[in-house]
């Protein structure tokens, strides 16, 4: 039987033991995301540094947070025009 006729519940999921790549264009840049057990990261393609998130951060909703505080003090920052 196809895969796609299985119910719900007989799916399988497999297991992260390594890394997934892939890239993804947002506006006219692209960038690679990398999936790990670790979290998720995302830079610019070609670049090392990029942004990472641990998967406890994102679940805690402190990557959220962190956020909207980034926001706040955005908001409030010396040479802001309102």
């Amino acid at each position: 039987m196809p895969l796609r006729f299985l119910p719900e519940a007989m799916t399988v999921t497999t297991r992260l033991e390594g890394q997934i790549k892939r890239e993804i264009k947002l506006g006219k840049e692209l960038y690679t995301v990398i999936i790990s057990p670790d979290g998720v990261k995302i830079a610019l393609k070609g670049r090392r540094k990029g942004r990472e998130l641990s998967w406890e951060t994102l679940l805690s909703g402190d990557a959220e947070l962190t956020q909207q505080l980034k926001m706040s003090v955005d908001a409030f920052a010396p040479g802001r025009e309102e």
